[in-house]
């Protein structure tokens, strides 16, 4: 081979590689996909039957999400007439938290519209800054979940139990400890639901849980790898989503959807994987 077509290679080589982190950087992290799902669950009672889900996750507000693509977004979420909006973790992009952003954020997420409610729980991202996560969630009407649960009627006597867990990257409290007020509660016979929800950053931790108490498990954090490559996938995950990272898995009786996510962490890059949320239809047959 002569040295002319070495260089000549080796500059198409440098070509495309350029073009693909530019294409990575500047066009894949923009647009919005909405996945649309159809959960099948028996024990989904007609009174909830067509229940709509939109699920979002990982923001990361500040880096690649800036107001106007969260207004975008808000948008698209009102279109469908949710009954229930859940948010699973990593409001922040840790560099960008101010005062300007945190406004932004609860003018926009304020705005969003669920018959029944809107709930959340943080990611590690947003550990290092409970007050303003507690804050935004207050001012934006969402019910924080951190560690907790909350018991939904629909105009009806039948209820369907939403629990959250809080990030488990960081903190003395190991998950068990976290979810033990909700498993006490579903251990006592004469507290029916008719569904199970457990809303959960980082997906890995399903695994230091009885999750078969729940019919449907919702989690962020891995992006489903915010770079995937046709026919391999991901190409890289964080710690708590080495295990379960993809957009969903069947444990037993157990749903489990996790988002890829909205913004980007790291790196501001995407690849075959464009900024989504999920909505989700619950019906019994």
């Amino acid at each position: 081979m002569t040295k002319g077509k070495i260089i000549l290679y080796f500059l198409i080589f440098i070509l495309i590689i350029t073009s693909v982190l530019l294409y990575s950087r500047y066009i894949a992290t923009t647009g919005l996909v909405v996945k649309e799902y159809k959960i099948t669950n028996k024990k989904i009672t007609d009174t909830y039957n067509g229940l709509k889900i939109v699920h979002i996750s990982d923001i990361h507000y500040g880096g690649t999400i800036l107001k106007k693509d969260l207004n975008n977004i808000v948008e698209k979420i009102n279109i469908l007439k949710p009954d229930m909006v859940f948010f699973t973790g990593d409001l922040f992009e840790i560099e960008h938290v101010n005062d300007k952003n945190n406004r932004e954020l609860i003018e926009e997420l304020d705005k969003i519209e669920a018959t029944i409610g809107k709930y959340a729980i943080s990611g590690n991202h947003d550990y290092d800054h409970k007050n303003e996560f507690n804050q935004i969630l207050e001012e934006s009407g969402f019910i924080n979940l951190n560690d907790n649960y909350d018991i939904v009627y629909n105009k009806s006597n039948e209820s369907i139990l939403i629990a959250g867990v809080s990030t488990n990257s960081y903190g003395a409290l190991k998950i068990n400890d976290k979810i033990k007020p909700t498993i006490e509660y579903l251990q006592n016979e004469e507290n029916k639901s008719a569904y199970n929800i457990l809303l959960l950053h980082e997906p890995d931790f399903v695994d230091d849980i009885k999750y078969d108490n729940f019919d449907l498990i919702l989690a962020g954090h891995s992006h489903n790898g915010q770079v995937r490559v046709p026919f391999i996938g991901a190409i890289y995950t964080p710690y708590g989503s080495k295990n379960y990272y993809n957009e969903y898995y069947k444990l037993k009786n157990t749903d489990l959807y996790i988002s890829s996510g909205l913004g980007t962490s790291l790196l501001k890059l995407r690849l075959f994987n464009r900024p989504s949320f999920n909505f989700y239809r619950i019906n019994n047959k």
